[in-house]
Parts: structure tokens; C-alpha cells; sequence
């Protein structure tokens, strides 16, 4: 009797990138976070896991095992293969986020020695947009300045505090390193206007929070909350997506929570159409 030899999980090195992007090149949209990652990974041993055929040497799935976990293209037994290689050694991500089968399937697996978690996003809208839409845009917004970051890091704190639920600063600076690298590279976009006590304050920002393969993720959205309601994050979010077009890549893309129904309308009305659906689980 001949065995079937079985699928193969590995830890990925630099000299995998160039397979690594022909299948992320699949589906560039889904795989915008992890690719992003894997771009500015170095030559060596990379905080990723690739699952090949044996007979072909194809890759058939890839998972990104750093601060995030990203799983891409597994089936049930690659997760069940993935699962085990996770739970074999200690936890350093803080969320599973990706494509929803993906993230759900994996955390069935994990949750008994990962949980409980701090939340789960079961239902989040991946959509796109690849040309500007109907939406005027507000011509007050901008890619904010390199001198600007004392201006910009609180509602960079504010939205991750409203959207994760604590306060990033609590772990360091390196947060700040991440808000002040995105404004250096031109992926901040803001709005300012005058703060109640007098000067300026943000009034409206936005990131792109992953650039690859031809594909700009937009995160950190936030309108402060004084002026939420009035349409500005509207025509704020046009502003947005025609320069980002313009400037970084020819598809835009963001994931939102179902619940969240004024944010799907908004980006909805900018012009994004909803492409697929991914999830969210939140640890501890």
C-alpha cells in the first residue's frame, strides 16, 4: 500500500517571500495585513507558518503569528494542523483577525486553551472601493504634517480607546512609535479645527493602516464625538479615499462592524461596496 504523504506546516524564512506573495496575489484584499507584514519581514525565520502540498510544494495556506494572528486559506484540517502549532507554544498575539471561516474556525480550536476572550467580532463588512464616489470631498483634509503628532496621537488614543476598549499608552511608547511612523510615511489624513478652550484639535482622522499588493486598508477612523452626526466624516471620508487613491493604491479597502449601521451607511454613501466578511476575537 502507498501512503499519501500529507500536507506540511512550516515556519516560513525570507527567501519563502516571493511564493508567499504569489498566493497572497489570490486574493489581495483579505491578505492586505498579512502581506503588509511580510514586505518589511527581513531574510531569516519570519512570525509566519505556510501549509504546502506535498506532491506540488504549492502553498495552499498561510498564517501570520505575530501580534495578530491572520489565518488565510486553510480548511478544516489545515486548522486543526494550525491549531496544534499555535497551542504548542506560548501565545504572543493579542487577536485573531481575518477572513471570518478563517478567525472562527481557528478560535473553535483555541478558545478552550486561549480564552475566554475580551470580545468576539463574529460579523464585519470587508469592503472596497476603487474609484472616488458621489460624495463632495471635504477639501479641508489632508495628510497630517511631520510636526503635527502632539496633535494627532490623541485622537489616535481616543479611537483606539473607543474601538478596542483601553487605553494603548498603558504599555509604553509604542504606540505613539506607530502613530508618529504612519504620519512620517503620509498614511495619516486629518481634519483640524479650533479646540473649546481655544487652539487646535483634530477633528476628524483617518489611517491607512496597511498598504500591499495594491491595496490601502483604511483604519483608525474617528470624528470627534462633538461633532459626530453633522455629515462631516462623510465628506471627510471622500477626501480620503480619492487621495489615497491617487497616492498609494488603486483599491481602498476597510472591515466594519455589522452593529455598527451609521458606519456601514457612511461608507456605504462614500462609495465602498462590500466585498466579503471578517471577524474579530479580541484576547486578553
Amino acid at each position: 500500500m502507498r501512503w499519501r504523504k500529507q500536507p506540511t506546516l512550516r515556519r516560513m524564512y525570507g527567501v519563502d517571500k516571493p511564493r508567499i506573495i504569489r498566493f497572497m496575489e489570490q486574493d489581495p484584499v483579505n491578505a492586505v495585513l498579512a502581506r503588509a507584514n511580510v514586505d518589511h519581514a527581513g531574510l531569516g525565520a519570519m512570525n509566519a507558518l505556510g501549509l504546502f502540498d506535498p506532491r506540488s510544494d504549492d502553498m495552499s495556506a498561510f498564517a501570520w503569528d505575530s501580534g495578530n494572528v491572520i489565518p488565510l486559506g486553510f480548511s478544516d484540517s489545515g486548522l486543526d494542523m494550525l491549531a496544534e502549532s499555535l497551542l504548542s507554544r506560548t501565545r504572543r498575539c493579542s487577536s485573531l483577525v481575518g477572513p471570518a471561516d478563517q478567525v472562527l474556525g481557528l478560535w473553535e480550536r483555541v478558545q478552550g486553551a486561549w480564552g475566554p476572550e475580551r470580545e468576539v467580532r463574529g460579523r464585519q463588512f470587508s469592503m472596497t472601493v476603487v474609484e472616488p464616489g458621489p460624495v463632495a470631498p471635504d477639501p479641508a483634509v489632508r495628510p497630517a504634517r511631520r510636526d503635527e503628532l502632539d496633535l494627532v496621537f490623541p485622537a489616535s488614543v481616543a479611537m483606539f480607546t473607543e474601538e478596542v476598549g483601553y487605553d494603548p499608552t498603558i504599555y509604553g511608547a509604542s504606540y505613539r512609535h506607530r502613530a508618529d511612523s504612519l504620519i512620517r510615511n503620509g498614511m495619516t489624513y486629518v481634519k483640524i479645527g479650533p479646540a473649546p478652550g481655544g487652539g487646535e484639535r483634530v477633528v476628524f482622522k483617518a489611517d491607512v493602516g496597511a498598504l500591499a499588493g495594491g491595496v490601502a486598508q483604511i483604519q483608525g477612523v474617528w470624528t470627534a464625538p462633538d461633532m459626530r452626526g453633522r455629515g462631516m466624516a462623510t465628506t471627510a471620508m471622500a477626501a480620503v479615499v480619492r487621495q489615497v487613491l491617487a497616492t498609494h493604491a488603486p483599491t481602498v479597502s476597510l472591515y466594519v462592524n455589522d452593529f455598527n449601521v451609521a458606519a456601514v451607511q457612511l461608507y456605504t454613501t462614500v462609495g465602498f461596496r462590500v466585498v466579503g466578511e471578517w471577524a474579530t476575537v479580541l484576547l486578553p
